[in-house]
């Protein structure tokens, strides 16, 4: 952060790493606001859960047949070896959307988080008395239709607006999209 200078702080919770496009989309949201402060983003990408990853898989490979054994079985996978590569790639997805931000001219900074994304969010927008938070996915109709995704939980939770972008779309796209696209606070 900037000094002892005000900042308005954004809180940025993002699905997988930021494109260029994304990260463009996002500084521009704040390009003109009528405000001496700076805006400082604060990024969270979410650790994929291991052992569900692992489930995930297993039931992808016995859905093709349903009589045939799995190729592995649960206890030839290595959770914690799973583990590892989530945790890696959460991390270099948080070091790529940083560079991303800051290669648009934004003060960016961030972390990966192992808790329910949505609190994590709202922990995030408490320590550093975010004015806003943004949420970055891919779209989930079925989970959006039942208002049980990200967006529709933070709305429920937090006292800021929210703002729910898809990722790897401009704004123009999202908006003239098939009812898709931005949702707003």
């Amino acid at each position: 952060m900037a000094g002892t200078e005000p900042t308005y702080d954004v809180v940025l919770l993002a699905e997988q790493a930021l494109s260029d496009v994304d990260a463009h989309e996002v500084v521009a949201l704040h390009e003109e606001l009528e405000t001496d402060q700076e805006v400082v983003y604060h990024v969270l990408i979410p650790v994929e859960d291991a052992a569900a990853r692992v489930e995930a898989t297993l039931g992808t490979l016995g859905a093709g047949e349903p009589l045939v054994a799995p190729a592995m079985a649960m206890s030839d996978l290595d959770i914690e070896e799973v583990r590892k590569e989530c945790v890696q790639r959460s991390s270099e997805a948080l070091q790529t959307s940083l560079a991303k931000l800051r290669a648009a001219g934004a003060e960016a900074e961030g972390h990966t988080v192992d808790e329910a994304p949505v609190d994590a969010l709202a922990k995030a927008i408490a320590a550093v008395d975010g004015r806003e938070a943004i949420i970055l996915t891919r779209p989930h109709l079925v989970a959006e239709f039942f208002h049980l995704d990200w967006t529709s939980r933070a709305r429920r939770k937090l006292e800021v607006p929210v703002l729910h972008l898809l990722e790897h779309e401009t704004l123009v796209e999202q908006s003239a999209g098939a009812g898709e696209g931005v949702t707003g606070a």
